[in-house]
């Protein structure tokens, strides 16, 4: 029966409406940034477990253990796990960093930091549930002029990287719009609300004169990337350069790439 209330809920035509961010939405807002920023982890800990690299360490350190504990099956299983727990420390560290960076900058105080500079914007989606509004998604957008046109704040590592792309360098006066905070709950995935929310950025950015729209993911963002890739977005570069220790970038095998797209 619960299933074919979901195929009916499925085929059903969901109306979604975006609006301006409220005072009044930060603890639904601030809730959905944290559920959208923790779900990558486990993503990113089996994507980095799946490599090669850590499969042999893995192997190597189980191997270990079995000899050190006397042919003990225990203690293999003990020291592969520790090897596991590193790198999934390793992967939650980089993105509660990232979180707890964006808390106490532009998300401790939306109204003043997207609201009040008419180059940005921070907007939320509602979806119509029986006669209520619920909020399942929300997109952001800063923009970039005048100064800022030779430099980017990269939000993952808290540093500014110089230069542009060819991207950069054929948008005019090299103002543009950056868009973050781009989430959907998870339970109205593949409504096409992603694409709603990316639509409502780069008609903000045509609005405002920016002459290409960026965005930062993380590589174990896998249907993020598709979306964007679909919507017209291309990428311009990749690093592993954050917050974090350079070690724990390096186990934990993230990759930020940026990706662009002329409007």
């Amino acid at each position: 029966m619960t299933e074919l209330k979901n195929e009916i809920l499925e085929k059903r035509v969901i109306q979604f409406s975006i609006r301006e961010y409220r005072p009044s939405d930060q603890h639904v807002v601030m809730s959905l940034f944290q559920d959208g920023i923790f779900e990558h982890v486990y993503p990113a800990f089996f994507k980095a477990m799946s490599h090669p690299d850590h499969i042999g360490v893995a192997l190597s350190i189980s191997m270990a253990g079995y000899v050190l504990g006397g042919s003990s099956y225990f203690q293999a299983l003990l020291f592969g796990s520790a090897w596991a727990g590193l790198i999934y420390y390793c992967c939650h560290d980089i993105y509660e960093g990232y979180m707890m960076r964006r808390q106490s900058t532009d998300m401790a105080d939306i109204q003043a930091s997207y609201l009040e500079n008419p180059d940005n914007g921070f907007w939320v989606a509602e979806a119509d549930i029986n006669g209520q509004s619920k909020m399942v998604g929300m997109v952001a957008v800063i923009g970039k002029r005048g100064a800022e046109e030779g430099e980017r704040f990269e939000d993952w590592n808290g540093g500014v990287t110089g230069g542009g792309s060819e991207l950069a360098q054929d948008a005019g006066d090299g103002s543009y719009g950056e868009m973050c905070h781009m989430v959907v709950a998870f339970s109205w995935r593949r409504k096409k609300l992603g694409s709603q929310l990316t639509r409502k950025a780069l008609d903000f950015c045509k609005e405002r004169g920016f002459g290409h729209l960026v965005l930062d993911v993380s590589s174990p963002q896998t249907a993020a990337i598709s979306l964007f890739e679909k919507a017209g977005f291309v990428q311009t570069s990749s690093h592993r350069n954050t917050h974090a220790n350079r070690w724990f970038s390096n186990l934990a095998r993230i990759n930020v790439m940026r990706m662009e797209k002329l409007i």
